[in-house]
């Protein structure tokens, strides 16, 4: 059996113990995360007609390639 050329690790190169993220750290970030999604997915997929919350066409132009990648109809 061949013989390796790399040392063996030494026990002090260990990896420390990551403590784990608790709820209360996470969930002002997944609320935040949330709201954002639920607002873009309301632009790109609603925003348009007699629920508009923006007048004109701007936000449909913009969101238009999304809404078919997505599958929403559009026209």
């Amino acid at each position: 059996m061949a013989q390796s050329a790399a040392p063996a690790p030494a026990a002090s190169a260990a990896i420390p113990a990551v403590a784990p993220i608790s709820l209360k750290q996470i969930a002002p970030w997944a609320l935040f995360g949330g709201i954002l999604m639920l607002v873009l997915l309301y632009f790109v997929g609603a925003e348009q007609g007699a629920t508009s919350l923006l007048s004109g066409e701007n936000v449909h132009e913009w969101v238009h390639d999304g809404r078919h990648l997505l599958g929403f109809p559009c026209h």
